[in-house]
């Protein structure tokens, strides 16, 4: 088993759920959250939350899945992130559940 975690801000929402949708991932779970910037290391274009605020209103979706195959969702999320003029990207993630009930 997978579990696929997605962070972004808050104004990709509608963006996700139309990726999550199109990569055969219909069942999913998001929350608003906090995104907090460490501005005392130097800034980034890697960083998750770039910007000169502290803080950002931002998403995160997460997913179990039985899927091996991860792909589609890293090329949508990676076509979608090269087409942002913003600094601010969406980042996903896929963990390996060892155990669950």
């Amino acid at each position: 088993m997978k579990l696929i975690v997605i962070t972004a801000v808050k104004e990709f929402e509608k963006d996700i759920k139309r990726i999550l949708k199109n990569s055969d991932i219909p069942n999913f779970s998001y929350q608003n959250i906090i995104g907090y910037r460490n501005t005392s290391k130097e800034a980034s274009l890697d960083d998750w939350f770039p910007g000169e605020r502290h803080e950002n209103n931002s998403i995160m979706f997460y997913a179990f899945f039985k899927k091996e195959d991860t792909e589609e969702l890293f090329s949508r999320v990676k076509a979608f992130n090269d087409k942002q003029e913003s600094l601010s990207k969406v980042h996903v993630a896929v963990l390996n559940v060892e155990k669950s009930n």
